[in-house]
């Protein structure tokens, strides 16, 4: 795994770059967090591919315990994907009320991210 930070207009955002699953479980994504966080960085980029899809199992749990870690403390996170292919409507519906928000988003490409996550 590849970290490249992205320094813009003094925002720091660690991009997670791996061909590899990164977040397996609930475990996992919480060391990412605190590892990124100790790191100085509280936006982070991370594709879909680097996560198990069982984070898109809602009924697993692992997409709501990491996601509220990130917003308790207070981490911003993109996840980057084309999310067309998941057609359960309680993840399309996760995906459009977690898009409404700042704290976390799903969206379509990494310069997507980086706008997102660069506005206050």
């Amino acid at each position: 795994m590849k970290i490249k930070t992205h320094d813009i207009n003094e925002t720091k955002i660690a991009e997670l770059i791996s061909e590899d699953t990164l977040i397996n479980n609930i475990e996992d994504g919480l060391d990412f967090l605190g590892n990124l966080y100790y790191q100085d960085f509280d936006k982070i980029i991370i594709y879909d591919k680097n996560i198990t899809p069982d984070f898109f199992d809602l009924k697993s749990g692992i997409a709501g315990e990491i996601l509220q870690k990130f917003s308790n403390y207070r981490v911003r996170l993109a996840i980057v994907g084309d999310f067309s292919k998941y057609t359960s409507k309680s993840v399309n519906d996760f995906i459009y009320e977690s898009n409404k928000g700042k704290q976390i988003n799903f969206v379509p490409s990494q310069s997507e991210a980086v706008k997102i996550l660069t506005n206050k």
